[in-house]
């Protein structure tokens, strides 16, 4: 649809969080360390699964996927907000802002598959475990990351392709820190009912889709655990599955309450809140949930740190 009358948006003006210059500053330095914690507690875990010979499994071969996706997915958002919290005017171009929520949805929905693909891989491991090794063979578990990655491309492309074409022709003031699709979507001139429907039916197919084979997979690992009659068996394998159970539930709790709801009556105040914590907040908390509840990537980290420190001594 053609503008009449008036100029078709090129750029938009994020509010972000605040105009308080000391509190800008503030939140610059909070946001920069959790960065920085973030980017180095996800490196380290690609590190450690990748060199250490005990970690050579699909389980950790899919944390790897989810840790290089944790990254790529800060990538998006937390660069450009730490720019903003800086800069006097926080503008983005039309075009930017149409990238930036392409690859924040297809992060996000490739980051739901994996999730699912990892709660099947344990429920492999408790549910069959003489079948483990047969059934997630290597080429299995390529196919299985492969097909997470690429998952977010039919609805990043469909969201962002819908919504932008549609007409922007008033206020381009986005009451957020990033362009992210219902703060995007008020400033749609025209009735958005048609979007709003496609974009619920994204949301159950590319969030409870994936959502749902976690359920049942779990479902599944319970009822074996509880027929376990070794309490040992029981807590070593509920402790295989405690910290996917909860990065799952950080990220899907905190993003159905955005996803589920594109035009709720939140506050923007509570909605950024939400955003931020699973923007910024959980990519940071998913390194560190796996390295404190399991012992295996917590061996690993120190024989990699021991190691690297010893080379450098050796140097000297």
């Amino acid at each position: 649809m053609i503008c009449e009358n008036h100029t078709r948006v090129t750029e938009f003006l994020l509010l972000g969080f605040t105009n308080n210059p000391e509190m800008q500053v503030s939140l610059f330095i909070l946001f920069l360390v959790i960065y920085t914690v973030t980017l180095l507690g996800n490196f380290l875990i690609v590190t450690v699964t990748s060199v250490d010979p005990a970690l050579q499994t699909p389980m950790y071969f899919f944390l790897r996927n989810l840790s290089l996706l944790e990254v790529c997915f800060t990538l998006v958002m937390v660069p450009k907000m730490l720019v903003d919290l800086v800069s006097p005017r926080k503008i983005i171009s039309f075009v930017g802002c149409g990238a930036q929520m392409y690859f924040f949805f297809f992060f996000g929905s490739s980051e739901c598959f994996l999730l699912s693909m990892m709660a099947y891989d344990r429920f492999v491991a408790i549910c069959n475990p003489l079948r483990y090794s047969v059934i997630m063979n290597r080429s299995l578990c390529l196919w299985m990351a492969v097909g997470s990655w690429m998952s977010g491309v039919p609805v990043s492309m469909l969201q962002t392709a819908w919504l932008m074409a549609l007409p922007f022709c008033g206020p381009n003031t986005i009451d957020h820190f990033f362009c992210d699709g219902p703060p995007v979507l008020k400033l749609v001139t025209q009735d958005t009912s048609m979007y709003e429907m496609q974009a619920l039916a994204s949301t159950l197919l590319f969030i409870m889709f994936p959502f749902s084979l976690i359920l049942v997979s779990y479902i599944r690992i319970i009822t074996t655990v509880l027929r376990m009659p070794s309490a040992t068996g029981r807590q070593k394998a509920f402790s295989t599955c405690s910290s996917h159970l909860i990065v799952v539930s950080l990220f899907y709790g905190t993003a159905s309450l955005t996803y589920l709801r594109p035009k709720s009556s939140q506050s923007p105040e509570s909605k950024k809140l939400v955003s931020l914590s699973y923007t910024v907040i959980t990519p940071m908390l998913n390194p560190i949930i796996y390295s404190l509840r399991n012992n295996e990537v917590k061996g690993a980290v120190k024989r990699t740190v021991t190691q690297k420190v010893l080379q450098k001594l050796d140097v000297f």
